[in-house]
């Protein structure tokens, strides 16, 4: 069984917290992110996801946003799957969308990553 609280960290070195898991699936934490849109400080940022339980043998898929209000104006949506290999070593895969709030509707093709 994967299990999604802990400490995580990526190959930025950046950090994630994960508080337990409640009997629905929610969870809250902070991410410590080291890789910025404005190249400015590594600062804590809040995050609340989900966790979609798996059926018997299958490993939990998960989304999570996280809302980067102290350096930026931009949310990111991560989704993924937490796996165990046969040495017992957890690893996370997510893929990600960035959304930059922008001046108008005419500017919406760039705000997206």
């Amino acid at each position: 069984q994967c299990q999604l609280s802990g400490l995580w960290r990526n190959e930025q070195d950046s950090l994630m917290e994960i508080s337990a898991l409640r009997d629905n699936g929610d969870f809250q934490g902070k991410y410590l992110t080291q890789v910025t849109l404005s190249g400015g400080c590594s600062c804590i940022s809040p995050l609340k996801g989900i966790q979609q339980q798996p059926g018997e043998g299958g490993w939990p898929t998960f989304a999570f946003t996280v809302r980067w209000d102290k350096f930026s104006n931009a949310t990111t949506a991560f989704v993924g799957q937490c796996f165990v290999d046969s040495g017992g070593k957890e690893t996370l895969t997510t893929m990600w969308l960035l959304r930059e709030a922008v001046e108008s509707l005419k500017e919406d093709w760039k705000a997206t990553r």
